[in-house]
């Protein structure tokens, strides 16, 4: 059955969106092509978005032409403001943007770990207030927020981990109450570094992999035939409980000591570093990710080197996780991020990827991080800008 104009039309508005968004400003010769719409109906809805206040010209294409075919529209960036927020147990990230996802303002403030509840929920919101001010937006349309711990499928809520600060759970309440035309939204911070890294980071062009959180702590993110998935009690990934045989002991319910997490976390991680040696440049970033990347730097150079058997003994540390995700999900692909994964770059990689084929038959390639600890925030202004877009454009029509 043929779709009605209105339908055809509400199709035609929402296909020219998608591409101004994926593709930036296009003039409408542009948009032509890239729809196979005739002229007269690309002129119709470039028409029909300026009028409803999406779109707008924002130059013109070539310094000699000149006219309506020169035009070049854009979406309307100021129509909406976002804000997202990377949540550490030391501290918090933001950072706030237009609806095409320019960076306007952003700020970082360190929460003391005694600070008491109150006052890190204070200082955190203060931030992002501050932060939303200096970017001169007059209001937040959308907030995504990522944070680390288990979050309730059913609630949406972060769940009470012995682990993690109380002031984590509070926090996104009393940002909605402080911002109530705002729409909060909280996800878990390896699935949000997951998307950023699907999106722009090493994993671009897979709809299967799983990323290898390594940074404070361990985690992991499972993308599977292009989704995401968050298991039965908003789980998967926990990967810092995996047992693992001659370690201290057994993880338990309340404590992954014993678990993948004593091997792989940065305390454990700038322990080993400190056994072989390593050192990294003092004040310049975390300890273990500094050390790591100085070993990686100096691995090159010197391939017998201290650093490199740093690096060798690192990998088989990681390498146990990644065989443990490729017999369970066989991803193709595992990404080691975080800033440790990042830090590591090619030359950890490599050597994760050569223990994990002696242990699996199944063929894994291990990539290097492209964004590192950024993917959090990246993947929170991706997700807020999704959503803010699906909003204010429509949802998709359908025939």
């Amino acid at each position: 059955m043929a779709a009605s104009p209105s339908t055809a039309r509400a199709i035609n508005d929402r296909n020219a969106l998608r591409l101004l968004q994926q593709e930036g400003p296009l003039t409408a010769r542009q948009l032509k092509q890239l729809t196979g719409l005739s002229r007269p109906t690309v002129a119709d809805l470039v028409e029909r978005l300026t009028a409803a206040g999406l779109i707008t010209v924002v130059g013109e294409a070539g310094e000699q032409r000149r006219g309506p075919n020169a035009k070049v529209y854009g979406i309307v960036a100021d129509r909406a403001h976002l804000a997202a927020l990377d949540v550490r147990t030391e501290g918090v990230a933001v950072v706030v943007s237009d609806l095409v996802g320019a960076v306007l303002a952003e700020a970082w403030a360190p929460i003391a770990v005694d600070a008491g509840t109150g006052p890190a929920v204070e200082r955190a919101v203060t931030l992002v207030e501050r932060t939303v001010k200096e970017a001169g937006a007059d209001r937040l349309h959308t907030v995504g927020i990522g944070a680390p711990g288990l979050i309730d499928p059913a609630s949406g809520e972060l769940r009470v981990s012995k682990g993690l600060p109380e002031w984590h759970r509070l926090l996104v309440a009393t940002l909605q109450e402080r911002l109530p035309a705002a729409r909060v939204s909280l996800e878990n911070e390896t699935n949000l570094a997951a998307l950023a890294e699907q999106r722009e980071g090493t994993a671009r062009g897979r709809d299967t992999f799983v990323l290898l959180w390594l940074g404070h702590g361990t985690g992991a993110a499972v993308i599977l035939n292009g989704s995401l998935r968050r298991g039965a009690s908003g789980g998967t990934g926990e990967i810092g409980f995996l047992p693992v045989p001659g370690t201290a002991g057994l993880p338990s319910a309340a404590d992954c000591g014993g678990g993948f997490h004593s091997l792989a976390a940065a305390a454990a991680i700038a322990e080993l570093a400190g056994e072989y040696g390593v050192v990294a440049e003092p004040d310049t970033e975390p300890v273990a990710a500094g050390a790591v990347r100085a070993a990686a730097a100096r691995a090159r150079e010197e391939p017998a080197s201290a650093d490199a058997r740093f690096l060798d003994a690192l990998a088989d540390r990681v390498a146990v996780g990644v065989a443990a995700v490729a017999a369970l999900l066989d991803p193709g692909c595992v990404v080691l991020g975080g800033e440790i994964g990042q830090a590591g770059g090619t030359e950890l990689a490599a050597r994760v990827q050569d223990r994990t084929a002696r242990m699996s038959p199944l063929s894994t390639e291990v990539r290097a991080s492209l964004l590192g600890g950024g993917a959090v925030l990246r993947g929170a202004l991706l997700t807020a800008r999704d959503r803010a877009q699906d909003e204010l454009f429509g949802p998709p029509a359908a025939l």
